[in-house]
């Protein structure tokens, strides 16, 4: 059988002093891969060498005669939904009005344009938006949408593209990643029925309980070298697949001293957050409701709920982003949320990550630059940093073992990298509230268990509470004393349930 992708003898590389060395790799038609390995090893950059999205690929790929990348290989990718939320997820003068009209890309108008206007097929339409759970969002604009329930956009989009006839390369980059238990299943069941329908497919993946049933076979991948490939039985018991598996962080005895700390343990008695009736929502589409919590100064908060519940819009209310907080019950620090405070002075109490916040640092900052920037709450540095903040910020990286990193571009480290230097960015000015909007994203299990290592002994070491919010069962530091749920409501939207930590 004639492969439809294959490189040979490549070499590629990413920065200043790393290289990507390929031998040999293929895909014939037909094939089920996966490409398995750790944050850094790797995996996408291999992934658009195949692409054709890198300069070397003219001198390393070739492709099946009459095989075109740029129409042949569809890719659901990270990298895709950043470049939409970059595009859509702008804040614009709609989203200060009450009928919000501006709903930005359609998510039906978006898998549609993977065909000519005749060439629709409203059958297949219909099957994919039934399977992926879609057929309530597809009116919707994307800006609406969850991470989770865009990247099953971006799947429909990409099975809806297929031409008969014509043999064509799906990659998906850990397409079960942040994503709830029965969304997962659905894209399962999704990929499981067009796996046979012209579509070969490369999966790259970051945890070996996220590959894909359907893989018929294996490569391995780390520090930019392939270890290991072939058919999937014969892969998963070799040495180098149980090694990356195995593989455990050291965690440091202690984190950066916390200044301040008797003085901050004074202001204990008040709540550091209470909701009381508190609603939100786009225009008619109604996403919180009724929403009441109480989080007071000894709770660590696990708040669960599927794409699209309302997670993220519920940490906007109270971290100052979103402006439909103001004129309710909102109480930050025993102060009603709008009662003369500025911004600036709620965020100067709060650390945050987010794939939000992820997604604004884009070429040009360097790592110790991005963690500096936390204590002035801004993206970039627009003040000029003195040296007990620089000290501060080399403390953080040290005790996360990434300081070797530090004079190094934030978008040429790994993805799991970069979730520690945000970490260690929220961190610098020890706020008193922690807040984690799935933190563990994109994370290979050794950087997983390192966030929520590093997160136990700030719970423990600190003056600061933390707020983590996750999708993912079991996935929580042991910290957690407060679990919170969210509950469809029959008016509306969603509100907020305790349940048993």
């Amino acid at each position: 059988m004639e492969a439809i992708v294959r490189i040979e003898n490549a070499l590629c590389r990413i920065g200043r002093d790393n290289v990507l060395q390929v031998d040999s790799f293929q895909i014939l038609q037909g094939e089920h891969w996966c490409l398995y390995g750790p944050n850094g090893a790797g995996k996408s950059l291999l992934a658009n060498l195949l692409a054709g999205k890198r300069p070397e690929s003219l001198n390393y790929v070739s492709y099946w005669d009459g095989f075109d990348p740029a129409r042949d290989i569809h890719i659901v990718s990270f990298e895709e939904q950043q470049r939409l939320w970059l595009r859509d997820n702008r804040l614009d003068i709609s989203e200060y009005r009450s009928d919000a009209q501006d709903t930005g890309t359609v998510a039906i108008n978006l898998i549609q344009s993977s065909r000519p206007a005749n060439q629709q097929d409203p059958n297949l339409l219909n099957r994919l938006l039934d399977t992926l759970g879609l057929v309530e969002f597809s009116a919707k604009g994307i800006r609406y949408l969850s991470s989770g329930q865009i990247r099953k956009v971006l799947l429909a989009r990409a099975l809806y593209s297929r031409q008969e006839g014509l043999p064509q390369l799906l990659i998906l980059d850990d397409p079960l990643e942040s994503i709830d238990r029965e969304s997962q299943q659905r894209i399962v069941d999704c990929i499981e029925q067009f796996s046979h329908a012209g579509f070969s497919s490369l999966q790259l993946c970051r945890r070996s309980s996220h590959i894909l049933p359907g893989v018929t076979h294996l490569a391995v991948i780390d520090k930019l070298r392939l270890l290991a490939q072939g058919k999937r039985s014969q892969v998963e018991s070799v040495d180098d697949f149980c090694r990356v598996q195995a593989k455990k962080p050291k965690l440091p005895v202690n984190i950066p001293e916390c200044p301040d700390l008797e003085e901050a343990l004074t202001a204990n008695s008040q709540p550091l957050i209470q909701l009381d009736g508190v609603d939100a929502g786009y225009g008619e589409m109604k996403v919180l409701n009724d929403i009441n919590w109480r989080m007071e100064a000894d709770h660590h908060v696990l708040i669960e709920g599927p794409n699209g519940c309302g997670k993220s819009t519920l940490l906007s209310l109270i971290d100052g982003e979103n402006h439909k907080g103001y004129g309710q019950q909102v109480f930050l620090f025993g102060r009603r949320k709008g009662s003369g405070e500025t911004i600036w002075e709620v965020k100067a109490q709060f650390g945050i990550i987010s794939n939000e916040l992820h997604n604004k640092y884009v070429k040009g900052w360097r790592v110790i630059d991005v963690v500096v920037s936390g204590f002035f709450d801004s993206i970039g540095l627009y003040d000029d940093s003195g040296a007990s903040e620089k000290v501060v910020a080399k403390e953080w990286l040290s005790a996360l073992g990434i300081s070797d990193f530090e004079r190094h571009f934030y978008n040429e480290i790994s993805f799991g990298q970069q979730r520690l230097v945000l970490l260690a960015r929220a961190m610098v000015k020890h706020p008193r509230v922690l807040i984690l909007d799935e933190p563990c994203v994109g994370l290979d299990d050794y950087h997983r268990e390192l966030i929520l290592g590093m997160l136990d002994l700030i719970a423990v070491q600190a003056n600061t509470q933390i707020v983590y919010v996750s999708h993912v069962v079991g996935e929580r530091p042991t910290c957690i004393n407060q679990r919170l749920g969210f509950e469809k409501c029959k008016t509306g939207g969603f509100t907020l349930t305790q349940v048993t930590a």
